[in-house]
């Protein structure tokens, strides 16, 4: 499994459908699915935050204050908020990631859309991710929403990946095929 997928556990899974359940009855699904996006965007761009939530060092105590503050500090809705400080508490938070994911899974499908694991060497312009969306929409078949990641290792191009279809056009794929049908010819 690559790296950067991310396996949601039984413990994720729980905790993502107790929160979809949740939201779905305050009527905040919406407003829970961007707070989640805003962690995820935290968990990927920032080493602290990824420190914050997995370490299994802290105390309980300290990862409860820690995850308070930076949720006080996104401004995340009152919801997502009780909902990180229940997942601290319970010394759960490190399995925030495949509770992002959970969540956005149940979503896409009580929606009757797809995920797009989208891997970019830059983060996309929305006109990009406009024409990326048209065209997933046409190739699966149903809306498709995208999980944007940006990883500078590609060099360019995308991976793209809708459930266990993968397409992968990115530099460094394409080098490495050219290096290895370099190694065959002389």
């Amino acid at each position: 499994m690559p790296a950067d997928t991310v396996r949601v556990s039984d413990v994720a899974g729980r905790y993502a459908s107790a929160l979809y359940d949740l939201a779905d009855d305050k009527g905040a699904i919406d407003t829970v699915a961007g707070d989640l996006t805003s962690l995820q965007k935290m968990f990927d761009d920032s080493d602290d935050f990824r420190r914050l939530v997995k370490s299994p060092i802290l105390s309980r105590g300290d990862q409860s204050k820690g995850i308070a503050a930076v949720a006080e500090k996104a401004q995340l809705s009152p919801l997502t908020q009780q909902f990180l400080g229940l997942a601290a508490t319970n010394r759960r938070l490190s399995a925030l990631p495949g509770v992002i994911a959970g969540f956005r899974a149940i979503l896409a499908e009580r929606r009757g859309e797809a995920t797009a694991h989208v891997t970019s060497a830059t983060p996309l312009s929305d006109a990009q991710k406009t024409s990326l969306i048209d065209a997933l929409k046409k190739a699966v078949g149903r809306n498709v929403d995208i999980a944007a990641k940006v990883d500078p290792s590609i060099l360019g191009g995308l991976i793209v990946k809708v459930g266990s279809r993968m397409v992968d056009s990115s530099l460094k794929s394409k080098l490495q095929r050219l290096k290895l049908a370099m190694k065959g010819v002389g």
